[in-house]
């Protein structure tokens, strides 16, 4: 019985601070997107304004290797080329280093960047930056970013396996009306 209480203050005090872990503002349609210039698991510098020019899915992720990260990740990597031929590029994003990137990427054959965000500066910039029990992290939180470097839509704490799914359906209705 005592342990059975101890694990229900446990997820109470693991919600409260999922709930009170501050986090800056979201930014919202319409709005410019954030700069960012990071390296990849690759050791690239990635910048926003590389992909000037082109739809751009910025995706955040709390940590490489959990269940729902690779899930989203092999999502976007299984629809990489229905995502590319829409004129589109993704990135991921998560506070983890770049070495854990490079090994998340090469085990799940991953085709695209993963921004090594580690101070969590561009997590903090799209809002989606949190604190669990002391541990940085990022929200699951994903951002269509126009060819003029707009903010064209906002998915916050998106389930692993539709997102990419939403991106896609979002990216034909986004560029019809463009």
């Amino acid at each position: 019985m005592k342990i059975a209480v101890a694990l229900f203050m446990l997820l109470i005090l693991a919600m409260w601070a999922m709930r009170s872990a501050s986090a800056s503002e979201l930014p919202t349609v319409g709005q410019k997107a954030p700069e960012f210039s990071v390296m990849d698991q690759n050791g690239k510098l990635q910048k926003l304004s590389d992909y000037q020019g082109k739809w751009l899915v910025l995706y955040f992720y709390p940590k490489d290797e959990t269940p729902g990260c690779t899930t989203e990740a092999c999502a976007y990597r299984d629809d990489i080329h229905k995502i590319q031929n829409l004129g589109a590029a993704v990135v991921g994003v998560s506070i983890d280093d770049a070495s854990s990137h490079a090994e998340f990427a090469d085990k799940h054959h991953l085709p695209f960047p993963l921004l090594a965000d580690k101070e969590g500066t561009v997590a903090r910039s799209y809002g989606s930056e949190r604190t669990l029990l002391g541990y940085k992290l990022a929200r699951r939180n994903t951002f269509i970013i126009d060819p003029t470097g707009r903010i064209a839509k906002v998915y916050v704490n998106v389930d692993a396996e539709a997102n990419p799914r939403e991106v896609i359906a979002d990216l034909h209705r986004l560029q019809s009306t463009h």
